[in-house]
């Protein structure tokens, strides 16, 4: 029998543990052989730790020595009717419970995963195993302060909790003494590492005296506050309810809760209730106000999948255990009574590794294989203990695979072995009638489009949407998943005509995993519909109608998402919406928003599922246009920061008013532009795109552009400011004016020579600004302009100017000679 620690505690305890010392663990051991696990008694306490294979080993010894007539699990009551599911043999671990409830303006999900080493899933199968009923004795809800929260502001916790366990003083202590770099490090030593060799009653009094000293670092009023004992009072109640119906009564919890369990006084001297706590405090509605109400709550558990990944405390899953692939291995081996289970594990596991090292050219041989077996059996003995477990595998590895020094470049193989540990396997829920509609909808698409369900990790898919109707319904598939916040997937490339960004592309290229998460977000979305287009559907129109009645452009913009998401029905609701929006709309920028998507939704209709034959949307692109042409009369209350939007708006109605069409008539909008002009306090950057615009359209004369820019270069000093501005709006309509008309180049540079120096940086930023509108083949021609202005070749131009060291050296040169003067007071 290996030493355990415990067995020597005074020695190891420090003065922030001292008081440990006065509990006499002879009398843990007398209440824990009379009281906790005496196979005579009517109830047997299971001492555990969550996701412990150990555990489960040896739960499995003592269900078949006790012979339960009934097994109580720490789990959360609404599951019972779960249950069956849990058992039923096509149910294919990791599989999770998913609870939330909401009551005002609280929120909380809970999970409740299982895996196939798990001790409460060992107990559920073998329940059903014996024919004898299985039954959640823990609360379903906690409110606890402590709680984390996800980015939509939900607490989000565990119901396997263990916080407390791995963060007393007891086990801290004990990690700095053993030399253990963390609580699972020190668990993995003593509970796991040839726990098949190790007598039931001793392994199972050692968990529930290291618990027992864990909580005993806590005083009453922590455990109150952690909600701790009143969870522990639900689980007494129903413990005490079946001992009066069974004989024979198996409770299995965490080994933190059973010291507290067997207490008839769980806090200084409070008994236990004879009932349990009530969810929702009884309310007497007709006495008491509105104000004065407790929000009604709403709750919901259902069973879903679950994966290593998410699985593994690595990975952001604070109650379960490290390297689940590894675990779940030795579990395989343990339950089939293997010699040596962690050392065929390690085989095992150094086999896979080195063949998954040499297809990435790796270099490692066999003979580095066998030394890290070697060494893994080596530590083990230096550490004093019957078999390696995790981490002599881990050191091993760093010790035979890493050549040289351990750098990012040669820390490969411990990447590769962290994978290999932890897995990539998703699990599956059997048929029931528990099961979610809008996930099975989800899981029906996605199998017809071929998605990979089955594994965990980054899959990736490139949709041809031009050419294959299925890449297109893959698509839609993916963006209504993203639409719902499931985190399934995200897009990578392809064309965005929301932002208009990258639409030459022909297609689009996603990266998708599914996980638990995204199954939890559909389960939240369910009560939206019970399909992803019912509930993308309400969604959809849940944010219309959050809009203003006049925001044409956000309707508009809601239609080629609804669209882009195959939501035919919403589509058809939103077209006569816009409408609507479109005839309240007093906004110019809002209104040429909407004739952007609009016209978005008409180029690209055939790959949005609109009929060519259809003519509503020619019919509200063309008023659509008509409404912006008419509000360009309101530009001049236009805020100065929203005028660049403004000419990029004059601009596109001017490029579709040159398509010729009696969709978009070229008059009304020259009538308005010149009505505009008119304005004697135009800003000058809608003056310069409309009079190009006019200009180029035969409205006004050529020269027009270059006569309204002399007029500012020469004019006041506070026109000469605003000269860039009215170049940009020119430039932004009709940038050839400044390539081939050489009065403009000519006045522009003429302008620039005899500005102050202060005057000329100011301007600076708006003149570059200006000339981006300029492609770098059209900057060329510039360049040539101005090399001809000044009768010089384009090189001479292209020449840098003073070298850096020579400014430096005359910077210098100029500060000491300003010094010297300033010496002599000159």
């Amino acid at each position: 029998m290996k030493q355990r620690p415990a067995d020597d505690l005074d020695s190891n305890m420090d003065a922030d543990t001292q008081r440990l010392t006065d509990v006499n663990q002879d009398d843990l051991k007398h209440i824990f052989a009379e009281h906790v696990f005496g196979m005579q008694n009517s109830v047997l306490y299971v001492s555990i730790r969550h996701h412990s294979p150990g555990c489960s080993y040896h739960l499995l010894q003592t269900i078949a020595r006790y012979q339960p007539e009934i097994i109580l699990i720490e789990g959360p009551e609404a599951g019972d009717a779960l249950i069956p599911v849990l058992a039923d043999p096509d149910t294919v671990t990791p599989v999770s419970l998913y609870y939330t409830y909401e009551q005002g303006e609280e929120r909380a999900a809970f999970y409740f995963p299982l895996l196939d080493y798990s001790p409460e899933y060992v107990a559920i199968g073998e329940a059903a195993r014996l024919g004898i009923p299985a039954k959640f004795i823990d609360r379903n809800y906690r409110r606890r302060p402590t709680a984390q929260t996800d980015s939509d502001g939900e607490a989000s916790v565990s119901y396997q909790d263990e916080h407390l366990l791995t963060g007393s003083t007891f086990i801290q202590t004990l990690c700095r003494k053993l030399n253990c770099r963390s609580f699972d490090e020190l668990w993995d030593r003593w509970f796991e590492s040839g726990a098949a060799n190790i007598d039931t009653f001793q392994y199972m009094q050692d968990v529930f005296v290291y618990c027992t000293l864990s909580r005993l670092c806590y005083s009453t009023s922590q455990l109150e506050q952690d909600e701790t004992l009143s969870r522990e009072r639900r689980m007494l109640h129903h413990i005490q309810t079946a001992q009066a119906q069974y004989n024979k009564v198996l409770v299995l919890t965490g080994g933190f809760h059973t010291y507290g369990l067997i207490q008839h006084n769980i806090a200084d001297n409070a008994t236990v209730s004879a009932s349990p706590d009530p969810i929702v405090p009884s309310i007497d509605t007709e006495s008491r106000s509105k104000k004065n109400r407790v929000p009604e709550m709403r709750e919901q558990i259902y069973p879903m999948v679950y994966t290593f990944q998410e699985a593994d405390r690595l990975n952001g899953y604070a109650s379960g255990m490290p390297y689940v692939a590894y675990y779940d291995q030795l579990w395989k081996h343990m339950k089939n009574n293997t010699t040596h289970p962690a050392a065929q594990s390690a085989i095992l596991t150094l086999s896979r590794l080195a063949k998954a090292l040499r297809r990435e050219q790796e270099a490692v041989s066999t003979s580095d294989a066998i030394e890290a077996y070697s060494l893994f059996q080596g530590l083990a003995m230096l550490r004093g203990r019957q078999e390696g477990g995790v981490y002599e595998l881990l050191d091993s590895v760093t010790s035979c695979f890493i050549k040289g020094e351990r750098t990012l470049v040669s820390d490969r193989p411990l990447e590769q072995l962290e994978i290999l540990l932890t897995g990539d396997r998703i699990g599956e829920v059997a048929k029931n009638p528990f099961a979610v509609p809008i996930v099975e909808d989800f899981k029906r698409q996605a199998a017809a489009c071929t998605l990979q369900l089955g594994t965990t990790g980054q899959h990736k898919k490139v949709l041809d949407l031009y050419t294959r109707p299925q890449h297109r319904r893959i698509s839609r598939l993916l963006h209504i998943m993203e639409f719902l916040g499931t985190g399934l997937a995200i897009r990578q490339s392809g064309p965005d005509w929301i932002t208009y960004k990258n639409i030459n592309l022909m297609r689009e290229t996603w990266t998708y995993s599914y996980s638990s998460y995204t199954e939890a977000r559909l389960i939240e979305n369910s009560i939206h519909g019970g399909t992803l287009a019912i509930a993308a559907t309400r969604r959809a129109e849940q944010e219309v109608d959050a809009l203003s009645k006049h925001d044409s452009g956000a309707t508009a913009e809601w239609l080629l998402r609804a669209l882009l998401m195959g939501l035919e029905d919403t589509a058809t609701k939103l077209v006569e919406q816009t409408r609507q929006a479109l005839r309240q709309d007093g906004s110019f920028l809002s209104l040429c928003r909407a004739l952007s998507m609009l016209e978005r939704i008409h180029e690209h209709r055939r790959l949005l599922g609109l009929r060519e034959q259809d003519q509503v949307l020619p019919e509200l692109l063309q008023e659509a246009y008509h409404q912006a042409v008419s509000a360009i009369d309101t530009l001049q209350q236009v805020h100065s920061d929203d005028h660049s939007k403004v000419v990029q708006a004059l601009k596109q109605l001017y490029m579709l008013s040159q398509i010729e069409t009696a969709t978009f008539p070229a008059e009304p909008l020259h009538d308005r532009l010149s009505e505009l002009m008119d304005q004697t306090t135009l800003a000058p950057a809608l003056e310069g795109v409309s009079v190009a615009i006019l200009s180029r359209s035969g409205y006004l004369p050529e020269h027009e552009i270059t006569e309204r820019a002399r007029a500012y270069m020469q004019g006041t000093p506070e026109q000469v400011k605003h000269t860039a501005a009215y170049l940009q709006g020119v430039f932004a309509a009709a940038r050839d004016a400044f390539l081939y008309e050489p009065a403009l180049l000519s006045s522009l540079n003429q302008l620039l020579s005899q500005l102050p120096h202060d005057d000329f940086v100011q301007m600076i930023p708006e003149l570059r600004l200006a000339f981006t509108f300029f492609t770098p083949a059209e900057m060329q021609i510039i360049a040539g302009n101005v090399a001809n202005l000044y009768t010089v070749s384009t090189a001479e131009l292209e020449r840098p100017g003073l070298d850096e060291a020579i400014l430096q050296r005359t910077s210098a040169l100029d500060q000491a000679i300003r010094q010297e003067m300033e010496r002599w007071r000159l």
